[in-house]
């Protein structure tokens, strides 16, 4: 192999080796070369110290105690077309050789070695544990552990003893499928065993660290995959133990899959549509709260409110895998509205406004996205059918109409100098009266109409504002529920 390397990989292995230290390019850069991908990180290992390394290269990073500089080079010496005024990290690390790992997730001790052998001994995988000399431009591979030939046969193989390696770090359990399907690999029979055998091991990895390998998953190819080979390891336990409780709950005459099928089904279509993570996670979990509302058995069995306890639930997922607030409230917001009700004639454009007031214009794109993977993972060959493009028009014709008190051509601040009146929950009665009434009629959203009209409102009693306010929600449930006996009737959700 005569593999092609970066300008600036290349000078900081030149330099080290010109200061007389032996140096490779090493784990999954090397893989990636062997595979004709492009690396999307540059690891090196040397024997020379850190704080050698840090001589030669004042200007890096050195803040743990692994072993491991990251010296900075010019983004434009790694990535072709990158700016000038970036940088990014090669990371190097000192030959090393671990000790016992307490924690399943770092050792102990780290102790600086002279020989490569031994560091690729410590490697999780086989085709992790490959390095590339490359000297003078001559180029030449040290597998001591046959990870080309893994690479060829596409299997994950754990370096050593598999039980051993998952016992010094957990996390080696979900990257081997990680690896597996983001390379659409197999993992190897005895290394397979050992995840089975240690999977109880995960439970003591911080969730953030499990949260980030999860979502490597989701964003493979072979995502699917992924949570199938989580749960066959048992792995999905200790990651979403929810997801498992639809495997084998049988749906209605609407649905030709378990509840466990049709969300991996669903995600399976935003995944082969590039969908974003946040889409992607909200067509896993869009039915996660089914099994705990299933009402009856067989072709008629019902889950009334599964999209409100689904959210829930969904909510409390992502807080305990500590994804950020803000991809929280998306996921749930589109798991919570992705049972809406649209029938061509049967609801207004007011009832379209007040859909998008509740779910969020930012989300209606998305939310018809997670629509399209609930309908294929029916069953069903049309992910967009006639209703759904009619709801689309709609949805664009009024894309432009005040939805929010924010577009409202008054504000709280303005009534209050207004109507001579304080800070109090009447100010928000009576903007969110006024909401209702441009919902209905966006023609009504001027100045001189709202003005009049909150002086109008503000004659009446705390009591009248409230049952308004009472009022307005029945008519959010326009679109979202429809004529809620009919949705029963007819589809038995």
């Amino acid at each position: 192999m005569q593999a092609k390397i970066p300008g600036g990989v290349y000078k900081v292995v030149w330099l080290l080796q010109n200061a007389g230290f032996r140096t490779f390019i090493v784990g999954g850069s090397v893989r990636d070369l062997l595979l004709a991908r492009a690396p999307q990180d540059w690891d090196v290992a040397t024997d020379a110290k850190p704080e050698d390394v840090l001589k030669i290269f004042p200007d890096s990073i050195y803040e743990n105690a692994f072993g491991t500089v990251g010296v900075k080079v010019p983004a434009s010496e790694i990535t072709e077309g990158a700016s000038d005024d970036k940088t990014e990290i090669v990371e190097v690390t000192t030959f090393r050789k671990e000790g016992k790992y307490s924690d399943q997730r770092h050792p102990d001790e780290v102790v600086f070695t002279k020989n490569i052998e031994e560091d690729l001994s410590r490697r999780d995988f086989t085709i992790n544990a490959v390095a590339l000399s490359v000297n003078n431009k001559e180029q030449e591979i040290i597998d001591p552990f046959g990870g080309q030939e893994d690479l060829r046969r596409k299997i994950i193989r754990a370096v050593g003893e598999p039980d051993k390696r998952f016992k010094e770090d957990a996390l080696r359990l979900m990257r081997a499928v990680r690896f597996a399907c983001q390379l659409g690999f197999e993992v190897e029979k005895g290394t397979a065993k050992a995840i089975k055998d240690n999977s109880k091991l995960l439970e003591a990895i911080a969730k953030e660290r499990v949260r980030d390998e999860f979502v490597k998953i989701i964003m493979s190819d072979r995502a699917k995959r992924g949570v199938e080979e989580l749960e066959k390891f048992g792995l999905l336990q200790s990651i979403i133990p929810e997801l498992r409780e639809g495997i084998g709950v049988g749906q209605n005459k609407h649905h030709i899959y378990t509840v466990w099928e049709h969300n991996l089904r669903a995600m399976d279509y935003a995944v082969g549509k590039k969908y974003s993570l946040e889409i992607r996670l909200a067509s896993l979990l869009h039915d996660v709260g089914k099994p705990r509302t299933k009402g009856g058995d067989g072709l008629n069995s019902t889950f009334y409110g599964h999209e409100i306890v689904g959210a829930r639930m969904t909510r409390k997922i992502l807080e305990r895998l500590h994804f950020s607030n803000e991809a929280i409230e998306k996921i749930y917001t589109l798991v919570r509205y992705h049972l809406f009700y649209y029938n061509v004639g049967e609801v207004t454009e007011a009832g379209v406004r007040r859909f998008i007031q509740r779910a969020g214009a930012e989300n209606i794109d998305d939310l018809l996205k997670v629509r399209e993977g609930d309908r294929i993972g029916s069953g069903v060959p049309k992910a967009v059918p006639y209703k759904l493009r009619h709801l689309q028009f709609m949805i664009e014709k009024v894309r432009t109409d005040p939805v929010s008190p924010k577009m409202l051509k008054t504000n709280g601040n303005e009534l209050m100098e207004l109507l001579k009146i304080q800070p109090s929950p009447r100010v928000g009665y009576i903007l969110a009266a006024l909401l209702e009434e441009v919902l209905d009629d966006p023609s009504k959203n001027t100045k001189e109409y709202l003005e009049n009209r909150a002086g109008e409102l503000n004659n009446l009693g705390e009591e009248e504002l409230k049952k308004m306010g009472s009022v307005a929600k029945e008519k959010k449930n326009e679109f979202e529920s429809g004529v809620e006996e009919e949705i029963k009737r007819k589809f038995h959700v």
